[in-house]
């Protein structure tokens, strides 16, 4: 009896509980999926779980992972079919589902059942979809529900970005979730944000103001009484600030709510020093407060900030220069189809720079990104992809403005976001017939300012408490005349002084050019960098040759300028990480290497020069980490070291430089470097960096092969040479462990080339030397675009022994048109002469025939790798000579490997 006392005490107990609804479910559909590329068929209309045919896959996923990084041009841009099993309860008969993608690139159809749910039009920002009406239900359990979703990545003038120099993946490559709502929920038709949007219109050290507005969907069939509870909690949960608002609704009323929290006194700031987040959870109760209905929460930093056109950015009352990166979402492998840790990953290697800004170019990037920069501290300007030149057509401004509202509400409530920006380059690439001075030209002019003041206009109505801002290319006429610098609040500049264009001491005067000319307008640099590839390496690097020390020496100037210029507001490298760009071509095929990171996120020596002029804690770090198999010449003929330069890079007044044990001294450090001249020996050098009265040092081994300066030296003995022809840079293959050094003139004793001229790509003004193409069937394109041309020898005074020669060519000057484009360092510019040049001639070692008649008319096909192995016999003191007799054209070597067999 006094169990069942008790019982009836408890079940008395429970009903005198708030009723605990079945509150919103979004659970992410990434498995089991299958895929196909366009065969013609409308596979809307197939019966379920077809297979053959079909490639079973999960999300993200792209169908360009690949094909962008092969020989062959262009990559597939078309269409692309997905489709899902979805299993839905029975319970969920009563709720409003819908379906929610991040992403997908760039036109969309969703089906279910069968049915179209809805079309998107753009490949960055997230849509969703209702579909409760289209699933089918069971009251006996869970119901298959088949989801059939249409991608196309092709070209449409409607849609940008138009053209750009990066590559428009296709496919579902963001995550994608179902998700489940009572019937009367937060606005989930709000262009797929959380429907709930915070501001703080006043914040100070002392007191902050947060306004909370959205709107509340009556789904139901019956009139509602309704209340809004909005809580502020901080990091430990604690409840901060609270209010409830009371509101009826009728069926399938919509209805906007706003909540204003009157002063949080003490707030604790957002900063990137110190990004401290509270919590704004806001939740939907039936009248009575006991039946929670729906419930989203969103983060709340609180912070003010100003740009000043005189004193550049300031963040909660202090002056703050914003240093940062752009980046792009791709990975190795992978595409732009990446999981959540990596896209993460890239915010916190910006972190761990000492970075406190990040451009999201040219796109708004997968959630992941803000939500990142929002813990970490990293604050972000983000932007619609309206790239090179736009679409004068009605659908093309009308996709904009649609992209940009979609961007803004999908963002809005992350506090690391200053800047909405909505066009970038805009006149790069002017369409055919368009000129500055021309008719043509002044209407293409006022249309594209005309897109540019209603996003500007749309963003200052969606959300005053941002900047605006519009980026432009270094034609500093050509934008203020047409108008483009008067229209945003702030202008930003790629600039490229020092690589594509003029001397690195330009890029200053631009700027003081900006600051006297724009008085008025708060100005940023957005991209400015020089390519690297950390195979490449040079001790008197040049424009455009590629060596990571041309770009040490760019970067180290360029933020010199930036840094000693209150007036710029802050720059972003161009660019985080190496991405890919399908139509370039250059040393490295289809891969923009400006940047700080390798594709794969090694740190390049700029990564390090910007740690050590960024970063608030002790740091020391040896450059020249990726070049850890270096070769160079002994010194003289008794020395048995070879002695180059080597940067160490800190944030201390000064460092010491050990090798091998022994005390190669200090060198203070200038603007957060250290240089010192390192005699290294053949083998391992193990370099110890040591800063006095800091707990801090850093280590590098390198595998230095010294190298005979006379090839019969007897305290040296020669065992190989690889030398790229017509190249001063040294190229170093980590994965063969060769080093392969620039040539030289024959002396005797020695080795070196007899005659003949370095390849120049024709018509080009900007590369110094060999060719800017792609190079077919080989990795190692950029010792096949360099070239000695009308050499008659190359000679190698070596021992007597037997050897293996190999020689490696390729034709750089009987080659088609390549395509015009800015970012191709030459341009493309083969004329058509170029196209019918011929080649012929005869190559012999040692005297003996080893190819005959060798051009244009067999190996040596246009941009092609061809190389030949050969035994030779030194004999009789006579060494090898390797001769080339012409006979149509002239005769070239690309390169040549000798190695010494016994």
């Amino acid at each position: 009896m006094r169990a069942r006392f008790f019982v009836f005490l408890l079940f008395n107990a429970l009903l005198a509980l708030p009723t605990l609804a079945q509150q919103r479910i979004l659970q992410s559909v990434n498995a089991n999926w299958l895929f196909r590329k366009d065969d013609g068929t409308d596979y809307t209309k197939t019966p379920a779980a077809p297979t053959q045919g079909w490639e079973k896959i999960s999300l993200p996923h792209t169908w360009n992972a690949a094909d962008v990084l092969d020989d062959e041009p262009g990559y597939y841009r078309g269409l692309g079919w997905y489709k899902k099993m979805l299993y839905v309860p029975a319970n969920w008969q009563k709720r409003s589902v819908y379906l929610y993608f991040e992403g997908a690139n760039q036109e969309t159809e969703v089906y279910v059942n069968g049915q179209l749910a809805g079309r998107h039009a753009g490949g960055y920002t997230a849509f969703s979809f209702p579909v409760s009406k289209l699933l089918k239900f069971s009251n006996e359990g869970t119901v298959a529900n088949e989801v059939t979703v249409k991608v196309n990545n092709r070209h449409n003038p409607d849609i940008p970005p138009l053209s750009a120099d990066f590559t428009f993946y296709g496919g579902l490559y963001r995550d994608v979730y179902l998700l489940a709502a009572d019937p009367v929920h937060f606005d989930l038709d709000n262009n797929a944000s959380s429907g709930v949007f915070i501001t703080t219109p006043n914040v100070s050290a002392e007191a902050a103001e947060v306004v909370v507005n959205g709107a509340i969907t009556n789904g139901a069939a019956t009139n509602r009484k309704l209340a809004v509870l909005t809580q502020v909690l901080d990091r430990e949960g604690r409840t901060v600030a609270q209010q409830r608002t009371k509101l009826s609704l009728r069926a399938g009323q919509k209805l906007a709510f706003k909540q204003t929290f009157g002063k949080l006194r003490q707030p604790h700031l957002w900063s990137p020093d110190d990004p401290y987040l509270y919590r704004v959870v806001s939740r939907i109760e039936d009248g009575n407060g006991n039946k929670p209905l729906d419930e989203v929460t969103n983060p709340l930093g609180l912070r003010w900030f100003r740009f000043d056109a005189d004193k550049g950015f300031f963040l909660n009352g202090k002056p703050l220069k914003l240093i940062g990166t752009n980046r792009h979402q791709d990975f190795p492998g992978l595409g732009n189809a990446l999981p959540d840790a990596l896209h993460e990953q890239d915010v916190r290697l910006i972190k761990q720079m000492g970075g406190n800004f990040l451009r999201i170019s040219h796109y708004p990037q997968d959630p992941t990104v803000l939500q990142a920069c929002d813990r970490l501290g990293i604050l972000t300007s983000v932007e619609i992809p309206v790239v090179n030149a736009i679409t004068d057509s009605e659908g093309f401004f009308n996709t904009c403005k649609t992209m940009q509202v979609e961007m803004i509400r999908q963002g809005f409530n992350h506090p690391s976001v200053v800047i909405w920006n909505y066009m970038n380059e805009v006149l790069l690439r002017l369409p055919e017939g368009i000129k500055k001075d021309n008719a043509a030209g002044q209407a293409y002019f006022k249309r594209v300012a005309q897109l540019a003041q209603q996003l500007d206009d749309i963003t200052r109505r969606e959300d005053p408490s941002r900047y605006t801002m519009l980026v432009n290319h270094g034609a500093f006429d050509l934008y203020r005349d047409a108008g483009l610098t008067s229209i945003p609040m702030i202008v930003g500049w790629n600039l490229y002084q020092g690589w594509y264009s003029g001397e690195l001491e330009g890029f200053a005067q631009y700027l003081d050019q900006h600051h006297r000319e724009l008085s008025t307008k708060p100005v940023l640099i957005t991209e400015y960098g020089a390519d690297s590839d950390l195979r490449l390496h040079s001790f008197q690097p040049q424009r455009f040759d590629k060596t990571q020390e041309y770009a040490n020496r760019y970067h180290q100037y360029y933020l010199k300028a930036i840094m000693e210029r209150p007036f710029v507001a802050g720059s972003t490298v161009w660019n985080l990480a190496e991405f890919n760009s399908e139509s370039r071509q250059e040393a490295t095929p289809h891969i923009n290497t400006k940047s700080l990171l390798t594709a794969d996120r090694q740190p390049k020596d700029a990564y390090f020069f910007y740690q050590a002029n960024l970063l608030k804690t002790p740091f020391v770090k040896i450059g020249s980490r990726g070049w850890t198999l270096r070769s160079g010449f002994a010194g003289g003929s008794d020395s048995l070291f070879c002695t180059q330069p080597v940067e160490v890079y800190t944030n201390q007044p000064s460092v010491r430089l050990v090798l091998n044990g022994k005390d190669l001294g200090s060198q203070p450090a200038t603007f957060g470097v250290a240089r010192f001249r390192v005699p290294f020996v053949n083998g391992v050098n193990q370099l110890s960096a040591q800063v006095e009265g800091q707990p801090i040092d850093d280590q590098v081994d390198i595998q230095f092969k010294l190298l005979p300066r006379k090839l019969a030296s007897a305290q040296l003995p020669f065992t190989e040479l690889n030398v790229s022809l017509g190249d001063p840079r040294y190229f170093t293959d980590p994965k063969l462990q060769q080093v392969w050094v620039p040539e030289q003139a024959y002396t005797p004793g020695g080795w070196g080339y007899v005659g003949g001229k370095v390849f120049k790509l024709p018509g080009s003004g900007r590369l110094p030397f060999g060719s800017d193409r792609n190079i077919l069937g080989t990795e190692y394109d950029a010792l096949y675009e360099t070239q000695r041309v009308g050499l008659t020898q190359f000679r190698l005074d070596v021992p007597d022994g037997e050897y293996e020669v190999v020689l490696h060519f390729a034709e750089l000057e009987a080659v088609p048109q390549g395509e015009q484009l800015v970012y191709n360092l030459g341009n493309g510019a083969n004329t058509a002469a170029d196209k019918k040049a011929s080649r012929s001639f005869d190559v012999l070692l040692n005297g003996q025939p080893v190819l005959s008649d060798l051009g244009t008319a067999n190996y040596l096909q246009p941009l092609q790798a061809a190389s030949f192995k050969f035994p030779a016999s030194a004999q009789q003191g006579r060494g090898i000579i390797v001769e080339f007799k012409a006979k149509t054209g002239e005769a070239v070597l690309n390169g040549i490997q000798v190695k010494r067999l016994y």
